[in-house]
């Protein structure tokens, strides 16, 4: 079954053919036949088709795509370029310039998904205007099967789990992975142990120390 385009599309195999999931499709065509939703339709599975299960070294998992018309496309915390950049990734961009001294002002995170970063949401759709408007779609059991999938790879992955809901993951995880936890960079959190935390540098650290190349953070 071709669905994904790369293989994810095997790892997945059993889940893309499961009813649950068949039913899930038939939802999300009648949400974006219905309501106007984000990220497009096409872009919906992007995080998935940009980096594949071989290519994965590091997932940054983050929670909703953005439901405010022309910012999401489908990779967690990226924004389309030329869209103000929302509070969290502005806070993220802090970090990173601070860490590693990169000013990035392009808000489109494909590049880093390009080498191996799975930008993964653990919803990968939602309505204009109503956060978290897709729940009942049960997007969490698909990508909840992504991080197993990934849990089962021979080759660690490097997990970075911010605020709570991410951290509720961490049960789907074990070693030889490894998990990077802190505060959400989100503007109510970020002072809570997110600034400060050099997690880019951590990163790069950890890919070093794994005998693999570093993520080229600047866009």
């Amino acid at each position: 079954m071709t669905f994904i385009g790369n293989d994810w599309d095997t790892i997945l195999e059993k889940t893309l053919e499961s009813n649950y999931f068949q039913e899930l499709i038939e939802k999300l065509h009648r949400e974006y036949t219905d309501f106007t939703c984000f990220p497009p339709r096409e872009q919906v599975f992007r995080a998935l088709k940009l980096t594949s299960y071989a290519d994965t070294r590091v997932v940054l998992l983050g929670q909703d795509p953005y439901h405010t018309p022309g910012m999401a496309n489908g990779l967690s915390f990226s924004v389309n370029n030329g869209q103000k950049m929302p509070p969290s990734l502005r806070n993220i961009f802090k970090e990173l310039e601070d860490d590693l001294g990169i000013l990035n002002t392009k808000t489109d995170l494909t590049p880093w998904a390009r080498q191996g970063m799975l930008l993964l949401n653990a919803g990968l759709s939602v309505r204009k205007g109503e956060a978290m408007s897709h729940k009942h779609l049960q997007w969490e059991q698909f990508t909840d099967q992504i991080i197993s999938a990934l849990n089962q790879k021979e080759t660690p992955v490097l997990f970075v789990l911010w605020g709570a809901f991410a951290g509720g993951k961490k049960p789907l995880i074990h070693p030889p992975h490894t998990i990077f936890s802190s505060a959400h960079p989100s503007p109510f959190s970020a002072h809570r142990g997110f600034f400060g935390s050099k997690i880019f540098s951590r990163i790069n650290h950890w890919l070093k120390s794994q005998g693999q190349s570093p993520i080229q953070f600047q866009l």
